[in-house]
């Protein structure tokens, strides 16, 4: 029997493989280029982790070897246009990670939102780290850390579909408790049914 293998991941954290999630990036970069197929998705993705799984070193790997895999699988074959899709992607949202900062600031009224004008007086101020609100959720909620993977992932999709760049902190904290609740009442609904 293989052991789980173990993704290093940019941040310096380590989570298990999984397997849902390869098969989640290729159909997403399908997608992007109009050939989405859940069948082809998954097959491309069986042979990402049979190469992983049976490489020389096969109990660890870091995010960016299997980025690299992915890209190269979808290459191999007649998808080169949704390895292109996954690269523009990857590269999308590294930049907006660098551009997008987080402030100390609990805006209540509209007054408050005017210290958001006056960014140059802002020492508070952090780059955006979505493994945080992932640590967060762990240490502090008890939640596991694929559910506080997942929440803090809706956060960042709508943090960067706004489209502002210096994001208060309690506009984080309203979204991560709302995207928490929604996510636990899913699972609470799929353990009754």
């Amino acid at each position: 029997m293989q052991t789980q293998l173990k993704v290093n991941k940019a941040n310096g954290s380590t989570e298990a493989y999984i397997h849902t999630k390869v098969m989640g990036a290729i159909s997403n970069a399908l997608a992007q280029t109009h050939q989405a197929d859940i069948c082809i998705a998954e097959q491309l993705a069986e042979v990402v982790t049979y190469f992983l799984y049976n490489r020389q070193d096969s109990r660890s790997v870091t995010s960016s070897e299997i980025f690299s895999v992915i890209k190269a699988v979808l290459a191999a074959t007649k998808y080169e246009e949704a390895a292109i899709a996954l690269s523009e992607h990857h590269f999308e949202r590294k930049l907006k990670r660098s551009r997008t900062e987080v402030v100390s600031i609990d805006i209540q009224e509209l007054t408050d939102a005017s210290l958001l004008v006056r960014t140059e007086k802002l020492d508070n101020r952090r780059r955006w780290d979505k493994s945080q609100i992932v640590d967060d959720l762990v240490k502090k909620h008890n939640l596991s850390r694929q559910t506080a993977r997942m929440i803090a992932s809706m956060v960042e999709e709508k943090i960067f579909n706004t489209g502002i760049t210096l994001v208060p902190g309690s506009l984080i904290k309203q979204l991560v408790l709302g995207d928490t609740a929604a996510v636990l009442r899913a699972q609470n609904q799929l353990q009754t049914v």
